[in-house]
């Protein structure tokens, strides 16, 4: 019997009646229900979080405007920020309202922004800074992975509020060092002021300090001629008052002498005024002698020069008496300012003495100004050093602050709230959750598909083994005919994952080349399986089936697996048809999946071979296990 014949009359006993017909069809749908169904379900489930029911709770009470700042209430627009968002079916309820909703199952989480929310997020400007905080309360009785979304959401909250806040106080902090640019610029222009300023103090309190150094040398010239005019001006005093004292005694004299002219010129005067009358009195008592007035006027003639003479010597001694008048008033005038020269000599001998000892002050005074102006120099410029260094700081102050305008420091504190941003890109990419999976569970429904088809294929025909001597070809029919509807499998699940659920494939021939090698690969494994034990062997392939679940790392990377696990990751089949699909479907490495095809021809042939091994050994040995009956149905 040729290996033809022996697939065909496989095939004849499958088909056979309407219900092995049925169930070869049922059997071969196994791998499409699994894997289409499941990848159906699980296509886009990170899309569908707008249905799951959220409860959000806004306790928070705000914080009232103070101090220059403006109300804010972060609670309200987080909480606007996620019902516009829709990420989720946010419903806002109270805290009663939503504690009671998840108890009952109504929603999946609850979010609770607390009633100090807003003065916490704003308490860092404080003396008492604090984290806000938002509050997750779960029930994993309604859904253990919904706890664990909301873990996501509450973290992704978090960092939106951190953004916000971080924007909103970078924004703040920005304005602020532009406002004290503003004020170092002010502060450098003052500083240049400053430095010319005492420059200029400098070369004044220079000229001072010489000015000053003079000053003390005239000062001490001054005291020291001062104490001579003081002597001097008393010497002067003493004298002034002899000459005054003198002066009172000529007077006093020239007044008694004043008198004695005024006695002499009044008996002059009444002399000179009683000639008429004499000369009268001569002519009447010569008319009374009997001259006749011719004598008398001889003699009075001779008597008239003698009258003359006597009132000349009036007029003479009259003038004398004046001019004896005014030497006593002269010498009484000069008396009084002999007097008061001696008067003024004592002021000037005391003002002398008042003008040395100012002259010694000021002579002090003068040298401490020098000294004070020296000092004030050498001050000066060490202020004019310092006022210079102090506009250089300012100056590299205001350069280090680079000048900004509104606009500049908007985004400047949109990066600094937001400062990194993930470019991601992928060497492969999947699309989506579904197509994700897709490698993994198209493997696993392969190995479920021909697992379930050795349920009614017989592995090895009893009737072949006795009429044929050829363990090879025995073992090659036994093959192919599960491989061929595995086959028929793969292709009906490829066309569903292509067409119905619409993933898209890099390659997708090599893909479909993947999953039929996987199938062809499977059913001599189970084959070898089935070869050496039996319905046992059955049993064992639901059990490698389960190892392979676990290692092939199809959801978790196989690095997370324990070691024992992740060793059998490297030898199980199914992790490399997994690799392999995600190569060809995803775009990837396809010198990887050289590598992949090799330890499935590998696992391929050396089941075959094993089977072999074991169909030999049926021709020509019986075993007392092939006489006992089956442990499994």
């Amino acid at each position: 019997m040729r290996i033809p014949a022996m697939i065909a009359a496989e095939l004849r006993r499958l088909t056979a009646t309407r219900m092995s017909v049925i169930a070869l069809i049922a059997l071969l749908l196994v791998p499409v229900l699994y894997g289409g169904l499941y990848l159906w379900a699980n296509q886009d489930p990170y899309g569908q979080f707008s249905e799951i029911p959220v409860a959000l709770v806004s306790d928070d009470e705000g914080v009232p405007a103070s101090d220059g700042q403006e109300a804010v209430d972060y609670g309200d627009q987080v909480a606007d920020q996620l019902l516009e968002g829709r990420a989720f079916d946010w419903q806002l309820l109270s805290a009663t309202d939503a504690s009671a909703a998840l108890s009952d199952g109504a929603v999946d989480f609850v979010v609770t922004l607390p009633s100090d929310f807003s003065d916490a997020l704003t308490s860092v400007a404080g003396d008492s800074p604090r984290q806000a905080q938002i509050s997750l309360e779960t029930n994993d009785a309604n859904n253990y992975l919904a706890s664990t979304i909301g873990t996501q959401a509450v973290e992704q909250i978090r960092r939106s509020v951190a953004q916000l806040v971080g924007k909103e106080a970078a924004t703040r902090l920005l304005t602020a060092i532009s406002d004290i640019r503003g004020k170092l610029v002010e502060a450098a222009d003052g500083a240049t002021q400053l430095a010319d300023g005492t420059a200029t103090a400098l070369s004044g309190a220079q000229q001072l300090a010489s000015g000053a150094d003079a000053l003390a040398t005239g000062t001490g010239t001054l005291a020291t001629g001062a104490q001579q005019a003081a002597s001097g001006a008393q010497q002067v005093s003493e004298g002034a008052r002899q000459v005054s004292d003198g002066a009172q005694q000529v007077a006093a004299g020239d007044q008694e002498l004043a008198g004695y002219a005024d006695r002499a010129g009044a008996a002059a005067t009444a002399i000179a005024d009683a000639v008429p009358q004499a000369r009268a009195d001569i002519a009447a008592e010569l008319a009374a002698q009997g001259l006749d007035p011719a004598q008398i006027a001889r003699v009075l003639a001779a008597l008239d020069p003698l009258g003359q003479r006597i009132t000349d010597g009036n007029a003479t001694v009259q003038s004398a008496v004046a001019k004896v008048d005014q030497l006593a008033a002269g010498a009484s005038q000069v008396a009084a300012g002999a007097s008061q020269v001696a008067d003024g000599a004592a002021l000037l001998a005391a003002g002398t003495a008042q003008l040395s000892s100012g002259a010694d002050a000021a002579a002090s005074g003068a040298s401490q100004l020098r000294d004070g102006s020296a000092s004030l120099a050498s001050g000066l410029g060490t202020l004019d050093t310092g006022a210079g260094t102090l506009r250089d700081g300012l100056e590299s102050g205001v350069d280090a602050i680079p000048d900004s305008s509104a606009d500049l420091r908007a985004a400047q504190a949109q990066t600094i709230s937001d400062p990194v941003e993930v470019e991601s890109s992928k060497v492969a990419a999947a699309g989506d959750y579904g197509a994700g999976l897709a490698p993994f569970f198209a493997a696993l429904a392969g190995w479920i598909g021909i697992y379930a088809l050795f349920l009614i294929v017989k592995p090895i025909s009893r009737r072949a083994v006795t009429a044929l001597h050829s363990p090879f070809r025995i073992t090659l029919a036994g093959w192919l005919t599960p491989a061929v509807l595995g086959g028929l499998q793969m292709a009906g699940l490829f066309g569903v994952l292509a067409l119905a659920l619409g993933f898209g494939f890099a390659n997708p021939l090599g893909t479909l080349g993947i999953m039929v090698l996987a199938s062809f690969t499977y059913a001599a494994i189970i084959l070898a399986l089935n070869v050496w034990l039996g319905s046992v062997g059955q049993f064992m392939g639901l059990v490698l089936m389960v190892l392979q679940l676990v290692t092939a790392g199809g959801t978790f990377p196989w690095q997370t697996l324990p070691a024992p696990l992740a060793a059998l990751h490297h030898v199980l089949p199914m992790g490399y048809v997994v690799d392999a699909m995600r190569q060809l479907m995803y775009g990837g490495d396809i010198a990887r999946v050289g590598g992949d095809v090799v330890i499935l021809l590998t696992w391929l042939l050396g089941a075959l071979v094993l089977a072999a091994i074991g169909v030999t050994r049926q021709t020509h040995f019986r075993t007392l296990r092939d006489l006992q009956p089956s442990l499994i149905g």
